[in-house]
């Protein structure tokens, strides 16, 4: 039984059908942005690794599997591990072969998006505005995505996190944190090279607490929500109705496309430090 069916399989049991007991939640840590133990300074090169081995695997992001596991030597585990492990794989298999296991992998399936917002919004008009908060978080440190790129995009959210504001970082991250939950459970299931760095992701966060187990049960049971009647009439004025325009206009997650995942903006400059 694959991770995503055992969690689901939680719904059931001996009450006959009703929503499996979850744990109560516990008293939040007051410092979240070091809730998993790890210092900012190795929390920054967790999100950058990560970040260059979930993007679109062109020449450039090849060619810095050798960083990415220079970068691991320094991470504690679970994190150096699962890094190590998803490079090393990568690596043995020829570029064209990962360029198409990347598209299958998270192009053409729902749950291998690596768009935030669409696990937590799904494509309705309530994305728009959490794509605008995140751009908002974007500004607030002097930086603008363009309009080629969505800013909810796991790349571009952990490029910003390591070179620039890890508090925020971790804010947009922690506030989409079922998805990302739901992206590690798929990946294994699916036996994905890059499941690596979704454990090595996780690594970083907070653990769950009983609303994002909810959430991830809910979000494996029903997909995230989709909007039919399209954008006119629901009052998205200026920024946050041009950003859900993008994502009504775009393939979207899922689709049968077999183009290119979107490449992250060239938000770092350098190591973070």
């Amino acid at each position: 039984m694959g991770a995503l069916a055992r969690l689901l399989s939680r719904r059931g049991g001996a009450s006959g059908g009703g929503t499996a007991t979850l744990p109560p939640r516990g008293r939040a840590p007051k410092n979240l942005l070091h809730a998993s133990g790890m210092s900012t300074e190795q929390l920054r090169i967790t999100w950058i690794a990560v970040s260059w081995v979930l993007s679109y695997p062109d020449v450039q992001t090849l060619a810095r599997y050798g960083e990415v596991r220079a970068l691991a030597a320094e991470l504690p585990e679970p994190a150096r591990s699962a890094l190590l492990r998803t490079v090393d794989v990568l690596s043995e298999q020829d570029p064209v072969t990962v360029q198409e296991q990347y598209v299958d992998t998270f192009d053409t399936r729902r749950r291998g998006c690596l768009h935030l917002t669409y696990f937590s919004h799904g494509d309705t008009r309530r994305r728009g505005m959490a794509l605008l908060r995140i751009k908002q978080d974007f500004r607030a440190v002097g930086l603008e995505i363009g309009s080629e790129e969505l800013p909810d995009h796991l790349p571009v959210v952990l490029e910003f996190g390591a070179g620039h504001d890890a508090e925020r970082g971790a804010k947009i991250l922690r506030s989409n944190r079922p998805g990302v939950e739901l992206l590690r459970l798929h990946l294994a299931d699916i036996s994905s090279p890059w499941h690596g760095a979704l454990v090595a992701l996780c690594s970083t966060l907070p653990p769950l607490d009983a609303d994002d187990r909810a959430a991830v049960l809910k979000l494996a049971e029903e997909g995230p929500e989709d909007e039919t009647v399209g954008l006119d009439g629901y009052g998205l004025d200026g920024d946050a109705g041009d950003l859900a325009g993008q994502t009504f206009a775009s393939s979207g997650c899922g689709s049968d496309s077999a183009a290119p995942g979107p490449v992250p903006v060239d938000l770092l400059r350098g190591r973070p430090s």
